[in-house]
């Protein structure tokens, strides 16, 4: 049994997880819910990720805090539905834990905006800048900042810096400028972008809302600005979550990656969300990495235990500095 169990190994670290590996008539959600007891397992799954996804998940929510959440627990290994950063952050706060990604292409785009060396190349540029980072972007970007944010605490981030001390904002350009709007500090912004919020279509919303003009517009701050200038609400994926349930409104054109409006229609059943349509002949805008964990994946991924995302220890050390800097800013704000 062991040796037929290496050999499945080495066949998916080779060719990836295939789908005849599982029996048709295998129930995925039974089988995933016993894996879950046997080997101790938390499933952490993002917003953006496909409703069964996360209805199977014990945690859904943003990136960080789904890795605060499974550091708290006693699990023995962290399944995070997300992309890839996400699962290195987990790693990061939680060194001792296996930490496994359902599948390792499921990547960024803003992240991958953001190479390395090409950054610390950018840092000589700029000597004395304190470095201002968003949460997505890789382990390595983290060991360079010297404090990380999410859209969430953003703002307090910023607005804690000295008013004299220079600032560079990395990797989110549209983040970034929507900060430099709110705070009125004049940054440098890293050219990065995500390519689902870069996308969306200001001449099809404007048409979404001549014929729903009782809908109101919300948006995520990667957005690019002409959009953020026509929303009612401004803020992230948690932020529009609850914007949702606690406005009176009954219809809302939804400006980020539409797997948000799952959540929504479970929190505030009745109410109307429609996905703000991007510049191609889709009629929503899917994050194409977030998608590409399925069911199937988490299932073969807990029974193998694989892929798993490994960092040395010198790498989380260095960019645990950068999440702990955020974490005590936020405390101060009471966020």
């Amino acid at each position: 049994m062991a040796l037929s169990l290496d050999i499945a190994k080495l066949h998916l670290e080779s060719r990836g997880f295939l789908d005849t590996f599982i029996e048709p008539t295998l129930d995925l959600f039974e089988e995933i819910e016993k894996l879950k007891k046997e080997k101790n397992a938390v499933i952490l799954a993002h917003y953006y990720q496909d409703p069964d996804i996360q209805d199977i998940a014990d945690y859904i929510g943003d990136s960080l805090g789904l890795s605060q959440e499974a550091a708290k627990t006693d699990a023995d290994i962290i399944v995070f539905a997300g992309v890839h950063f996400m699962a290195e952050t987990a790693k990061i706060l939680s060194p001792n834990k296996k930490v496994l990604l359902p599948d390792l292409k499921a990547g960024c785009s803003l992240a991958d905006s953001c190479p390395p060396d090409e950054f610390a190349a950018f840092k000589k540029l700029h000597p004395g800048h304190v470095v201002v980072t968003y949460v997505n972007c890789t382990a390595e970007i983290k060991a360079l900042s010297d404090i990380v944010c999410t859209s969430t605490n953003a703002v307090q981030i910023i607005e804690s810096i000295p008013k004299e001390t220079p600032i560079i904002f990395a990797p989110d350009k549209n983040l970034g400028a929507y900060l430099i709007k709110k705070t009125g500090r004049d940054m440098v912004l890293w050219d990065g972008a995500c390519q689902v919020h870069e996308i969306f279509s200001l001449e099809k919303i404007t048409r979404l809302q001549e014929r729903h003009p009782k809908a109101v517009l919300i948006a995520h701050p990667e957005c690019e600005a002409p959009l953020l200038d026509k929303a009612a609400y401004i803020g992230s994926t948690a932020g529009l979550l609850k914007y949702v349930q606690q406005n009176e409104a009954q219809e809302f054109i939804v400006a980020t990656e539409a797997g948000i409006i799952h959540q929504m229609r479970k929190k505030a059943p009745g109410k109307t969300f429609i996905p703000a349509p991007p510049n191609n002949s889709c009629a929503c805008n899917d994050c194409p990495h977030m998608k590409r964990n399925t069911l199937e994946k988490i299932y073969l991924c807990m029974k193998y235990e694989m892929p798993e995302v490994k960092l040395d220890a010198e790498l989380i050390e260095r960019s645990k500095k950068s999440i702990e800097r955020m974490l005590e800013i936020s405390a101060r704000f009471g966020l």
